[in-house]
């Protein structure tokens, strides 16, 4: 793991609404995460999470505050550039909980969609997908559709077509919690070593506790804001 600032954020507000239906989320979250490593982002529901990464990624608009990606400063109470979506194409991956692979293409094909979007060759971008396919152990599914895969070789698929653009940084949203503790876990080794041999940041939401201990570090939000903490041992909870 680097001391390589990858993401981070200073005073970031966000609220909805206006008046008396007002609701504040998240109140002057200030944090760091550097490159090649792997934090969980826990609160209960309805709590900010998801909220705190799509503004991370581009997607929510904050409220106030300031975003930097890498050394990139994006957002400064306001976007600092109208290309939020290519910046989003080019430096961030995003992971869901469902796989949202499209059920038409086969498993090469969404995993080249962006790159090729991107302006990327057929011929380069099919070379990465196979090498990130053949990294992840499913290279002889590449002609597969997804409807013939298992749920975890689809969230392999999915891992690997947030990958595809080389992105600095991934931000996961529940991307264990379709599937069984043998198969979450090894999502969450793939994302540790992918944060570690791609010297890539990752953000990852979840309510698993039994995921906690393979994450190098822990942000949880109380009280509307983020607090770092230590990766909990033996039979401690934090959720």
């Amino acid at each position: 793991m680097s001391n390589v600032q990858s993401i981070r954020v200073e005073n970031l507000v966000k609220r909805f609404g206006t008046g008396e239906s007002l609701v504040s989320v998240i109140e002057g979250a200030n944090f760091q995460v550097n490159k090649g490593e792997l934090v969980a982002l826990i609160a209960p529901s309805g709590a900010g999470k998801t909220t705190l990464l799509m503004m991370i990624g581009c997607v929510e608009e904050p409220t106030s505050g300031t975003i930097w990606l890498g050394d990139e400063k994006v957002y400064d109470n306001k976007w600092l550039t109208r290309e939020t979506r290519k910046i989003r194409r080019e430096k961030i991956g995003f992971i869901f909980q469902a796989h949202y692979l499209i059920p038409f293409l086969n498993v090469i094909e969404n995993v080249t969609l962006v790159p090729q979007t991107n302006g990327v060759s057929k011929e380069d971008s099919e070379k990465k997908a196979m090498e990130l396919l053949n990294y992840f152990d499913i290279g002889d599914k590449a002609h597969a559709m997804p409807s013939e895969l298992s749920g975890g070789q689809n969230q392999r698929v999915a891992i690997a077509r947030a990958l595809a653009n080389t992105p600095e940084i991934i931000l996961a949203d529940e991307p264990t919690a379709a599937l069984d503790l043998d198969r979450s876990v090894d999502v969450v080794k793939m994302l540790k070593k992918i944060a570690l041999e791609q010297d890539v940041a990752v953000i990852m939401v979840t309510h698993d506790e039994a995921m906690l201990p393979l994450c190098d570090r822990i942000l949880k939000i109380e009280n509307k804001v983020v607090v770092s903490h230590e990766v909990p041992k033996g039979d401690d909870v934090m959720i």
